[in-house]
């Protein structure tokens, strides 16, 4: 989950299933290129020499064709150096021209509240305003990244908590108390987490009440959060002692409060999880046996029906041409093995959008069952298409084809399925 959790925050809420070309950089003089060059190359690794690189560059060519190129870089750089005024500066020129930018609108909100001033946080609740409003849009991306779409929700819901606890705070700062325990909560609800329920234990400390504050400190305490440090919940513990002590007098009960936290929230958790399993079967699996397909015709195919056979897997994508000239041969394939029931082939569409699927084959006229990937592309360590896959009658990968040889193709994967019917007896 922290890998899941680091392609939202870090990606960008852009890319792609299959790499695109990158854009041309914009030309610009020889001095210029070279300079910037020596610049770059004297920053070497260091984030922030990077930055001080790009903004003396900036500096000598202001009317730079490459400004826009540069500061996103040095916007990057300040984020990996995790410097919140230069994530702030830097961060402000990229949303001035790219206001849709979900990484950076969070980022920059999050640096602005770095500094409690009523100020910083009026601009970082227009940020986080805008971010509320964009992640509900997103909920088609996740094959982007081979995501199944309960880990995407799961993503989505994660960052859409970050925002409304720094919404929250914003809000705090600006002395709008009951606002900022009304978004905490939505936060906790939203994605429970240490830092919302810090926030919550905040708000109601501001509002005067510490033995609420200290219940949601328990939550901060005891929530399963992989990204709360040792030290954080070192710090939760003194904290929570504090806020009990002042609400009661003494440490007197405080064990019961710590232990019904944990029952409450490991609950929640697990409540979660399971939500996410009804919605999506697939999250969280990496036995691609243990799958279930959505097929285009809506029926589902649990692959775990299918153990004891041998599956030959077609992974492509209506976008890609040499998957239209792969199917043909596909078809030759198939035929040599329509009389083996312990041969079954599924064709596996990878496309990140869905909707041009059934137009799609339609047109082609492609015949046969077809199933959406629903995250097994992830599972398989699939990054190029079109791709085969040949899973074994025990359920393991037995062979990988990426791209094809059109010569080749059908009597090299004919060998590979003969193979794979030799490799273990059925069980």
């Amino acid at each position: 989950m922290k890998r899941l959790a680091l392609i939202l925050v870090a990606a960008c809420w852009c890319g792609a299933a299959q790499p695109q070309p990158p854009a041309k950089p914009p030309e610009v003089s020889p001095q210029e290129k070279a300079d910037l060059e020596r610049a770059l190359g004297e920053a070497g690794t260091s984030p922030l020499e990077r930055v001080r690189a790009i903004e003396k560059h900036l500096a000598q060519y202001p009317d730079s064709p490459r400004r826009e190129e540069l500061e996103r870089g040095a916007a990057s750089a300040a984020i990996a150096a995790n410097d919140d005024g230069l994530i702030v500066m830097w961060g402000e020129r990229v949303l001035a021209r790219q206001p849709a930018d979900l990484q950076l609108l969070a980022r920059v909100a999050h640096s602005l509240l770095a500094v409690e001033s009523k100020e910083n946080a009026e601009r970082a609740m227009g940020y986080l305003h805008r971010t509320e409003e964009l992640i509900p849009r997103m909920t088609q991306e996740g094959a982007r990244f081979g995501l199944s779409a309960g880990e995407w929700q799961a993503q989505c819901d994660r960052a859409m908590g970050r925002a409304l606890t720094d919404e929250a705070r914003a809000a705090g700062y600006l002395g709008r108390r009951e606002e900022a325990l009304a978004l905490a909560k939505r936060a906790f609800t939203t994605w429970p987490n240490a830092e919302s329920a810090r926030e919550t234990a905040r708000s109601l400390d501001r509002l005067g009440k510490p033995a609420e504050a200290a219940v949601a400190m328990a939550d901060a305490f005891t929530v399963p959060d992989l990204f709360n440090t040792d030290a954080e919940r070192a710090r939760d513990r003194g904290r929570l002692g504090e806020l009990y002590r002042r609400a009661h007098g003494s440490e007197t009960g405080l064990g019961d409060l710590v232990l019904a936290a944990y029952d409450r929230n490991l609950a929640l958790v697990k409540a979660r999880e399971l939500s996410v399993r009804q919605g999506d079967p697939n999250a969280g699996l990496t036995d691609p046996m243990a799958f279930t397909l959505s097929g285009v015709d809506g029926a589902k195919l649990s692959m775990a029906d299918l153990k004891g056979k041998v599956l030959v897997l077609d992974l492509w994508a209506t976008w890609c041409a040499p998957c239209r000239e792969q199917h043909p041969l596909y078809e030759e394939v198939k035929q040599r093995f329509r009389d083996n029931p312990d041969v079954v082939f599924l064709s596996i569409d990878a496309d990140a959008d869905r909707q041009p699927v059934k137009p799609f084959l339609q047109e082609t006229g492609w015949q046969g069952p077809v199933y959406f990937e629903d995250g097994l592309t992830q599972v398989l360590g699939v990054d190029s298409l079109p791709t085969t896959v040949l899973i074994d009658r025990r359920g393991q990968v037995f062979s990988r084809m990426n791209g094809f040889v059109k010569q080749l193709f059908v009597g090299a994967l004919t060998d590979r399925i003969r193979g794979a019917l030799a490799a273990a007896p059925r069980r």
